[in-house]
């Protein structure tokens, strides 16, 4: 039998998690914008008459800054702890003339 993960089982470090974060972050925002152009693209072509309708097709537009803003500010956090982890022990005498 397989099994349903073929991962390693490495424990997940708090980068791993943060890059989860910054992906999940990323796709919530395109699907929120793709809903928020269909529900435009309705507005503008169909323009239902529901009462509850000039609420709702705005709903997601709302939410776009809001997700912007979080998937940017996990990206940076991400960015600086990738950084912050990327930083390089040069030996003394390494830039020392030839």
């Amino acid at each position: 039998m397989h099994s349903r993960s073929t991962r390693s089982r490495r424990p997940r470090t708090a980068s791993d998690r943060l890059t989860a974060a910054v992906r999940w972050a990323g796709r919530l925002l395109c699907w929120t914008l793709a809903v928020a152009m269909l529900t435009a693209a309705t507005e503008a072509v169909v323009a239902p008459g529901a009462a509850w309708w000039q609420d709702a097709w705005q709903a997601p537009w709302y939410l776009v800054p809001v997700w912007a803003l979080t998937w940017a500010v996990l990206r940076m956090t991400e960015k600086y702890v990738a950084g912050r982890n990327d930083e390089e022990v040069v030996p003394a005498d390494f830039d020392r003339a030839a």
